[in-house]
């Protein structure tokens, strides 16, 4: 309970000082999203949280409206679905910073496995299979900084039990410090 605490502690200093920060640059990208597309800027997307408890998390719109609510991997031709700077809010992960929203509400942390899709069920049982339901769905995660969106979900769901049993404040700040390498060097995503 007092990691718990501790670790809500940090999420929340550093969402409120991300927020403030990033302020301008998300203003800017979603005036950017507004202007080159139809629809809202930001897409609510139901996703699986702690326990399996169902919340919405809001990212920046990088596919046109109409598209499929499922895993990216999934669609025909994902290119086809994606807004004008769609490929590029995903290289950069621009796409992501609503979620600071998600991490004050307490529906996220900074760090812990992806929060998948409410349809993902696959990902989903093989995760309550191994525990990893207990904790909160991170920004980024061990997962998204040893392959991101390149791995299979059986590889995936190890690197979170890797977590699980590994977690602690230090690995988190490698976490942190490996997500910005990665999202810096736009390495490890699709599309």
């Amino acid at each position: 309970m007092k990691n718990f605490l501790l670790k809500r502690l940090v999420d929340l200093s550093l969402a409120c000082l991300a927020a403030v920060l990033l302020l301008l640059p998300v203003c800017l990208v979603a005036v950017a999203v507004k202007l080159t597309s139809r629809g809202p800027a930001l897409y609510w997307s139901d996703r699986v949280g702690r326990h399996n408890r169902i919340f919405r998390m809001p990212k920046f719109r990088s596919m046109r409206l109409g598209t499929p609510a499922v895993a990216t991997h999934l669609l025909a031709d994902p290119a086809s679905f994606l807004t004008p700077i769609g490929s590029f809010l995903r290289r950069s992960s621009l796409d992501e910073l609503p979620q600071l929203w998600s991490i004050l509400a307490g529906d996220m942390s900074f760090v812990g496995p992806r929060p998948a899709l409410y349809n993902q069920h696959d990902l989903i049982a093989l995760r309550s299979e191994r525990g990893i339901d207990e904790l909160l769905p991170g920004l980024t995660g061990w997962a998204q900084v040893n392959g991101r969106d390149e791995l299979p979900l059986p590889e995936k769901v190890a690197f979170d039990v890797a977590y699980l049993q590994q977690r602690s404040f230090w690995l988190d700040m490698r976490i942190v410090w490996l997500t910005m390498r990665k999202v810096l060097r736009r390495e490890g995503v699709a599309h």
